[in-house]
Parts: structure tokens; sequence; C-alpha cells
């Protein structure tokens, strides 16, 4: 399953990059790809997050997330459109006086008649884009 893997550092506490990571309904401020996203099923740690993206044309998809606070979140697949499979997770360690290293993974599996071109976008271009925006988000005052 193609996949990708980033790390940056962020000058914020592991605490606010957590809080950023798990207000789903707050992506769309920050993250132009993102149009819509409704949560529901929160029972504890988990909840049910239903995405609707704009990356080349418009896809809807939901996963299901686990919390650990303050230093992990991590999701699996329920369904969507053009893909077979999503999962991945956020990985925060405390790097001393206000900073955190968050390390973004994911694997995804799209459907047999998405063009390998449109894998390669989402991993080399949206990806940076995306963590760029959180990156602003988890820093800004």
């Amino acid at each position: 399953m193609p996949g990708a893997s980033r790390t940056i550092i962020v000058n914020a506490p592991i605490e606010k990059v957590f809080d950023v990571i798990t207000q789903y309904e707050r992506y769309p401020e920050f993250l132009p790809e993102v149009k819509g996203i409704r949560t529901e099923n929160r029972k504890g740690n988990t909840v049910d997050v239903h995405y609707k993206v704009d990356v080349v044309k418009t896809i809807n998809y939901s996963i299901h997330v686990t919390e650990e606070r303050p230093t992990r979140m991590s999701w699996t697949y329920i369904k969507g459109e053009f893909m077979k499979d999503n999962q991945g997770s956020w990985v925060l360690v405390p790097e001393g006086e206000g900073k955190t290293k968050a390390t973004y993974t994911v694997e995804m599996a799209l459907g047999a008649l998405v063009p390998k071109s449109v894998v390669s976008a989402l991993v080399e271009t949206s990806l940076p884009k995306m963590l760029d925006a959180f990156k602003r988000r988890f820093e800004a005052p």
C-alpha cells in the first residue's frame, strides 16, 4: 500500500498540537482542500470522522479515529470513494522548551481506476502543504 511519513518540529507544546489535530471540525479553517467534516459515534477516546475533500476532485471518505492524549492519534478506514484503505497516525513527542516533534504517517490504497499520478500528487504535493498548514496552526498564538 503506498504510504508516506514526514516529521516536523513545531514551536508549540504537545498539548496544543494534540488539540489542533483532534479538533476535526476546525480543519476547513486552515486546510483549503477540506470542504467539510462531520464527526459521530464518539465513545471515550474513539470517534468516526467523515471528510469531504477536494484533491483533484471532490472525495468523500470516513475513518475511525483513536485518540491517546497527548501523544498519538491514529485511524483506520471505514468507507469512501476511490479508496480501498486509508490508515495512519500522528505521533507526538515533546522536544523540550515548548517544542513538539510531530510525525505524520499515512498509508492509502486507492481504487484500480485511480491513476498513479493522483497518488504521487497526494504524497509529493498535498502532504507537504498539509503539514505546513498544520505547523502554522500549531504555532499560531
